[in-house]
């Protein structure tokens, strides 16, 4: 039996053994934990040995919502615009697309990600200049608004009748009615996963995922997207089957808005389920989008927006009954419903649907998340944790973020965005609190920042300067709170805390490794904090070069 044992200063996220100096590890689980002199007891001739010294050991991380696949589509799929920085460059991104198109010249149809909008008006003659010769389409960072130049356009079949039919809000137009090439939401989303991808390449894409993912310090991760459109499903089955999928990864199938046969798509996601899921990528849940997002007017508000008198955001999925049905027949089959939910009207919708299923159900464990709730009321906060559904918050993005901050404040008023994402309230009302990155959506996903941002509601000063980015102080949480958020309590999402998210006998032997104890040293230091290593089922998957 293959035996390794893991050395240094461990940090168990045990209650009843918080503190340990050693662990072995025997067929990629935890065998024991305790101390050097006990554990070398144990060791056979052949038994290997991780010596990380004064380094800290933690449970091996996880993220609660990210998009693992399209990651690594943006990564080596796409133009990389988040090359130019966290600010619109208009130029830069021009350069960054024409050497992507000088370097993939095979393409037939050409994308682009990590615009960040400004309110200037940019149309399709700005991408006509860069490729007027095929199809060439710019996607926003949050990927919930795209710009398609002519090609394009004409590819996707979006004309003056496709602008009527889904709305000016959703489909801009000119002066006569002629599409500008913006689009945003549900016909941004359909377009892009309209974009031919085969088996093989989703493959690459995700392999590029994992190799970033471990290099972060991320054992496992829930995949917030899953579109059967998109060969994902296959191609991570296909990766375990060759034995290079070590990324656990834990799956959303995307669900239409508003179906016309929930029962019949949960059916859909239960039978897809069966067909792929194995140990390293298993279909856990469905996936809704509520709304939209705050930069792009999208966001379901109660309230009118201040600069939109009349309008109070997108409402994507909003029948009552249907959702309601979704939930119920997702228990009755052992899934979770996992929504995006980013403004309070969002987020006050689908907890009156859950109270409903559960009316139906009986069950209070199914573990609905909501994900991103920037803008959330008391009574919503109160009524997460009683329904025993999870907030997956997003500490990077709690600061005051410089001309985004801003925006808000334009959009939705001071009070709503002095307010914006809470995290202790959830914590104090007694809700499994989760963080999430949302990766690449965001273009951040930082363990020790995520710590650094929950505590300090503020960017550190490397990122920018002296400028007073700290916001709704009154959410900030402890240490211990925000490891659990990234450990134990993703765990708990999956349905999977008796296997991971603590380092205890039995469980999977996955742990990161940083230079920096998180719990006890000075903040500043933790933002500053090295990853060392990243460990798998008891082997190093990464390793920092000396």
């Amino acid at each position: 039996m293959k035996q390794t044992i893991i050395l240094g200063n461990i940090i168990t996220m045990d209650e009843k053994r918080p503190f340990a100096k050693a662990a072995l590890v025997k067929s990629g689980l935890f065998a024991y934990i305790g101390s050097v002199e006990d554990v070398m007891k144990l060791a056979s001739q052949d038994t290997k040995v991780l010596d990380y010294g004064d380094n800290y050991i933690y449970p091996g991380f996880i993220e609660a919502h990210a998009h693992g696949c399209f990651a690594g589509y943006r990564a080596v799929g796409q133009a990389p615009l988040a090359q130019a920085g966290l600010k619109t460059d208009y130029p830069k991104y021009r350069e960054i697309i024409k050497e992507f198109i000088a370097k993939n010249p095979q393409r037939q149809i050409y994308l682009a990600a990590g615009w960040i909008k400004d309110e200037k008006s940019i149309t399709k003659a700005y991408l006509d200049e860069i490729c007027p010769d095929k199809p060439l389409i710019m996607n926003t960072g949050d990927a919930h608004s795209c710009l398609l130049n002519t090609k394009a356009l004409e590819w996707a079949g979006v004309d003056a009748a496709f602008a009527k039919k889904y709305g000016y809000d959703l489909v801009y137009v000119d002066e006569n009615g002629e599409p500008t090439g913006f689009i945003c939401e549900g016909p941004a989303f359909a377009i892009i996963n309209k974009v031919p991808v085969t088996v093989e390449e989703a493959k690459t894409y995700i392999l590029a995922w994992q190799d970033f993912a471990f290099s972060n310090g991320l054992t496992a991760t829930a995949f917030a997207g899953d579109d059967l459109r998109f060969p994902e499903a296959e191609a991570y089955y296909e990766l375990e089957e060759e034995g290079k999928l070590k990324l656990r990864t834990y799956a959303n199938v995307i669900i239409p808005d508003n179906p016309t046969d929930p029962k019949a798509e949960i059916a859909n996601v239960a039978a897809i389920r069966a067909k792929y899921s194995n140990e390293y990528y298993n279909i856990i849940g469905a996936k809704v989008l509520l709304d939209g997002v705050t930069e792009a007017h999208t966001g379901w508000m109660i309230e009118d927006y201040k600069d939109q008198p009349g309008y109070h955001g997108v409402e994507r999925f909003n029948d009552h009954d249907k959702m309601v049905e979704l939930i119920t027949e997702a228990d009755k089959e052992g899934l979770s419903v996992h929504a995006h939910s980013v403004g309070n009207g969002a987020t006050h919708f689908m907890l009156g649907c859950i109270e409903d299923a559960e009316k139906i159900t009986g069950d209070k464990d199914q573990r609905n998340i909501l994900a991103h709730l920037q803008y959330v009321n008391d009574e919503d906060i109160r009524r997460m944790a009683e329904t025993g559904s999870i907030p997956a918050v997003p500490p990077l993005w709690s600061a005051k973020m410089p001309g985004g901050y801003d925006m808000e404040v334009a959009y939705v008023g001071q009070e709503w965005a002095d307010n914006a994402y809470p995290i202790k309230s959830f914590y104090d009302a007694g809700a499994n609190v989760v963080f999430h990155s949302d990766y690449p959506v965001s273009p951040l996903m930082d363990i020790k920042l995520s710590i650094y941002m929950a505590e300090k509601r503020a960017a550190p000063k490397e990122l920018f300067g002296d400028l007073d980015t700290c916001r709704n102080a009154k959410e900030a949480i402890t240490r211990e709170q925000s490891l659990r958020a990234m450990t134990i309590n993703v765990a708990r999402q999956f349905h999977q805390e008796h296997r991971m998210g603590t380092i205890e006998y039995g469980k999977l032997a996955n742990m990161t490794v940083f230079d920096c104890d998180f719990l006890h040293d000075d903040i500043e230091k933790v933002a500053k904090a090295n990853l060392i290593a990243t460990i798998v089922d008891g082997e190093e998957v990464y390793q920092v070069q000396q």
